[in-house]
């Protein structure tokens, strides 16, 4: 006989509850007709320990139950990989009688009157363990085996709410295993957020592909605000690219209860790409909220550069635009103290108009006050352009002297030096090629090679009449 005796079970499933005495009961049987026999339970972890005394006997052929539980009370679980076990060791006794410390002395001896009956592996199952295994510092291949047991002890409330939690940390493992048990994917918190809500809002679009790919959610259009979410809490144009792709019938001009469409949101906190991306399939850079702000209005409240420009280039009307309370955005960079936006919201606008009417003291006011000399207007214009363009011989002299680049192009292409010649402006041309300006040889209105020679000995004749 190898064994004395037989466990009703191969493993022993705690409940684990926060705060609560955990416990589980097995029993063994003793397999021996006539003898009675002492049984010996031990521990790979100091963690669990029994109720009873460890030591014990059992009578022939009867069956005795013995519990094991958490020895201490505890807000976390005592997981551990390979999983703990309980050991039962089993000796004949004769006699059917003995004492506690007559059964540890039998015990303490090693030899073959000592079997080593089972082996019974521990597991913790339940929704903390769950959480538990949600947190650091588990290995992904420890969770694996520790997550697929916790989850058996869950019920299909339970696993909702993890879903949620997992969602939530973006954990890709957690919202698999979660799906595949059963957990419903269309629950939704008392906020009214779902799954794919908290997904979308951490980022990562691994646990947003699990969600669409189990293929039983269904989106609320009423209260789902994906792109708001994705805009708000990460700057991932793959996973805005994915809700556009996978839900077609999304609303890019939706709005929140603040009257925000996703471009606002993306704009409030300066998302540059994924500003780009909305406004690439469509956002309206126009769109007013419940205060009259438009995007723009965001950007300069909060001092966002970039999505600034971006928003003016793609837009008629925001820079203008006025509140609900009389403001335009650039009165919102100044009032926020946003000087960085200055430029952008005001004084490009201002050195263009004093560039084309050849105002001399305000475009020296602008460039004192830090304009860029090459900022471009929704054309691509830069205010030596518009110059060239007027005519303008000291708008032209002042630019070129503080900076302005002679060769920039517009959004047609097109350099100061070709709308100067466009317009007939010879004197305007011949100064800009005297500080290297030349047409734009990409484009096919660029100027011919010998128009610039005849141009050039025109204005070197009048040169040496001047000097007559």
């Amino acid at each position: 006989m190898d064994r004395l005796v037989k466990p009703d079970v191969k493993e022993i499933t705690l409940n684990f509850t926060r705060g609560r005495r955990t416990s589980a009961t097995f029993r063994l049987t003793n397999l021996m007709h006539t003898m009675s026999v002492a049984i010996s339970l031990s521990t790979t972890n100091p963690s669990f320990s029994f109720t009873h005394h460890s030591c014990s006997l059992i009578p022939p052929l009867s069956t005795a139950p013995f519990t094991l539980q958490i020895s201490q009370l505890s807000d976390e679980p005592p997981l551990s990989t390979p999983p703990d076990s309980v050991f039962v060791r089993s000796a004949m006794l004769p006699t059917g009688k003995a004492t506690q410390e007559d059964l540890r002395r039998l015990f303490s001896k090693p030899g073959p009157h000592v079997f080593k009956d089972a082996t019974i592996s521990i597991s913790l199952v339940g929704p903390h363990v769950v959480e538990s295994l949600l947190s650091p510092p588990y290995k992904t291949l420890e969770i694996a085996f520790l997550l697929s047991k916790a989850i058996s002890g869950c019920d299909g409330s339970d696993l909702s709410s993890l879903l949620q939690s997992a969602a939530r940390k973006g954990n890709s493992t957690f919202v698999s295993a979660l799906i595949d048990a059963g957990a419903d994917v269309n629950r939704r918190d008392s906020d009214g957020q779902s799954a794919m809500s908290l997904a979308v809002q951490s980022g990562k679009i691994d646990c947003v592909k699990i969600l669409i790919d189990s293929g039983n959610y269904v989106i609320d259009h009423s209260s789902d605000r994906f792109l708001h979410d994705a805009a708000v809490n990460s700057d991932r144009v793959d996973l805005i690219e994915l809700l556009l792709s996978r839900f077609p019938d999304t609303d890019l001009n939706s709005v929140d209860s603040k009257g925000r469409t996703p471009l606002h949101a993306a704009a409030i906190h300066g998302r540059v790409d994924i500003i780009k991306t909305l406004i690439s399939h469509g956002a309206d850079t126009d769109a007013m909220d419940g205060k009259g702000w438009t995007p723009l209005h965001c950007t300069a409240a909060e001092g966002h550069t970039e999505a600034a420009k971006i928003l003016i280039n793609n837009s008629w009307i925001s820079k203008h635009a006025i509140t609900s309370d009389g403001k335009t955005a650039f009165a919102l960079a100044i009032e926020s103290g946003h000087i960085t936006l200055y430029n952008t919201l005001h004084l490009g606008d201002e050195l263009q108009r004093a560039a084309r009417l050849e105002d001399i003291h305000s475009m020296k006011s602008c460039l004192v006050e830090g304009v860029d000399v090459n900022g471009r207007d929704q054309n691509g214009w830069t205010a030596l352009h518009r110059a060239a363009f007027k005519g303008r011989m000291e708008s032209v002299k002042l630019l070129i002297e503080h900076g302005a680049e002679v060769n920039a192009v517009d959004d047609g292409g097109r350099t100061a030096l070709e709308l100067a010649m466009e317009t007939g402006h010879v004197q305007i041309a011949m100064r800009l090629m005297d500080y290297g300006a030349r047409a734009n040889m990409k484009k096919t209105m660029m100027i011919e090679k010998a128009e610039v020679d005849e141009m050039k000995k025109k204005h070197h004749m009048e040169k040496i009449v001047m000097q007559c």
